[in-house]
């Protein structure tokens, strides 16, 4: 039985190959995310074929970012195929253009705070203003929920600060980053279990590496619903 706190991140090359791993998990899982990576591998194709043909949740985790007019024209092109979240950064002028674009839809805005690959020497290298990291998420959160965000992306290790923003109050918190005990972190730093995740405060966590890359994914899945449950 599926648990759609669990988004499953589709991070393979191409529609064929996501198409197979959601066919081999089959009902055990109800949510998707379908990254930029597969964009050019027909990850739109594959969103679409999911949601229509198979009634899946679908994350489409594209990170929108440009000038408001672009944005707001981007979003109103992608509600178009009924899809279920999509992800901006969460630079205020970006929400608000998003939401603009998504009006009349059912598409819920996310907004990235800081991703969760970087700690503060990238932050360093990207000329971002000091602070602690954990501080400037909460931040980034706060104002992008004040932009009308429907929600907002960050590490588990914040989930329970933004949990406590006034801001947060029927808003979304999803967790990329979440790592099932014992799972390699790969590039993420900002990491946690999927229990710890939800029970500080998150909706949904995302798990990609250690379902597809699994010698066996479906029990990998299970094994995540098990924690959950």
């Amino acid at each position: 039985m599926s648990d759609d706190r669990l988004i499953v991140a589709l991070d393979v090359p191409n529609a064929l190959q996501g198409l197979a791993m959601a066919e081999r998990l089959g009902d055990s899982v109800s949510f998707y995310k379908i990254g930029l990576g597969m964009l050019t591998g027909g990850g739109l194709a594959l969103a679409n074929e999911l949601k229509q043909d198979h009634g899946k949740r679908i994350f489409l985790d594209m990170k929108l970012f440009d000038i408001g007019n672009t944005v707001e024209n981007a979003v109103r092109g992608l509600a178009q195929f009924d899809l279920d979240f999509l992800t901006v950064h969460g630079d205020p002028h970006v929400v608000r253009a998003a939401k603009e674009g998504a009006a009349g839809k059912d598409l819920k805005i996310l907004a990235v705070t800081i991703l969760t690959s970087l700690n503060r020497d990238d932050l360093d290298a990207s000329l971002l203003k000091d602070g602690d990291v954990q501080d400037l998420v909460v931040e980034r959160a706060a104002r992008a929920l004040e932009a009308g965000a429907d929600g907002v992306i960050a590490s588990p290790q914040e989930a329970a600060l933004i949990r406590a923003l006034p801001e947060s109050e029927g808003r979304l918190i999803v967790t990329p980053g979440v790592r099932p005990a014992g799972a390699e972190l790969g590039d993420q730093k900002r990491v946690a279990t999927p229990a710890n995740a939800i029970a500080d405060g998150a909706d949904h966590v995302v798990v990609g590496r250690p379902i597809y890359r699994a010698d066996d994914p479906k029990t990998a899945v299970d094994a995540i619903l098990n924690e959950l449950s």
